[in-house]
């Protein structure tokens, strides 16, 4: 089941399809609620296996678990919680996710990074540098509280805007080219982005940000949101079901997932 103030529909489609294509008999329901620590309660008293929490409850549902994975004691925040007789856990498979994006692209620890945002998702890319070894590296972020306050958390500069600054690696963790008031906007500056080798944005919708749009057209390796969204309900999906899909299996989900959009 997915837990939040207004939910969507891909975490459900992408479930359920996979459920569907491996014959496992479980169902994925998405609720919307106004009482946390009621719908918690219900995860324990029904025998819930598993519960993806999304905004604004992330952190909120922290103190009503009884244990937390690394991935989400590393931020504070849980996106994801397995019930084991009883016993709730937390995890973040959005840190999970970006990790894995991160580790795959090869780049070496000593890669200068600059990371926009200081919200969640911002918290999970940073968590996830740390792990992996990046020291070099300086939290954008115009929030003056949030901001150097995530950036002393793993020993990293903090600037309100990239300004001069040049890195190889860019991470855009913030609304900047979503779809909406903000849907034109570049995460990075034209001179940044084409400093840079790879291009991280972490919007799921559009699946090509103007920053990535850029980024492509000067010849950047992409990541783009739309590979954390499927890594970060494939591992949720993990976590439930214990069964791990093969490549065919999760992009015949995913795509089932965005048919509905």
């Amino acid at each position: 089941m997915s837990l939040a103030a207004r939910p969507g529909n891909f975490g459900s489609r992408f479930h359920n399809r996979l459920y569907e294509l491996l014959g496992l008999d479980y169902v994925y329901k998405a609720f919307a609620t106004a009482d946390l620590a009621g719908a918690i309660g219900g995860v324990r008293a029904l025998g819930v296996r598993g519960c993806a929490v999304s905004m604004p409850f992330k952190e909120a549902v922290v103190p009503l678990l009884d244990g937390l994975d690394p991935s989400a004691a590393a931020i504070g925040s849980v996106n994801t919680i397995v019930n084991d007789h009883g016993r709730l856990t937390g995890y973040n498979t959005d840190h999970l996710a970006v990790r894995l994006l991160l580790e795959r692209t090869g780049l070496p620890p000593g890669t200068r990074f600059l990371l926009r945002g200081s919200g969640g998702m911002a918290r999970a890319a940073a968590a996830a540098l740390r792990g992996l070894g990046f020291t070099d590296g300086t939290i954008v972020a115009r929030n003056e509280a949030t901001g150097p306050a995530l950036a002393a958390a793993h020993g990293y500069g903090w600037q309100a805007e990239p300004g001069g600054l040049e890195a190889a690696l860019l991470i855009n963790a913030t609304p900047l080219g979503m779809a909406g008031p903000e849907a034109q906007s570049l995460a990075f500056p034209e001179e940044r982005i084409r400093a840079c080798d790879t291009a991280f944005d972490v919007v799921a919708m559009p699946p090509e940000t103007p920053f990535l749009a850029r980024a492509r057209a000067h010849g950047k390796r992409l990541i783009s949101g739309a590979d954390v969204i499927v890594l970060q309900a494939l591992e949720q999906f993990v976590l439930y079901t214990g069964v791990r899909p093969d490549d065919a299996q999760v992009a015949a989900a995913a795509a089932f997932a965005r048919a509905a959009g």
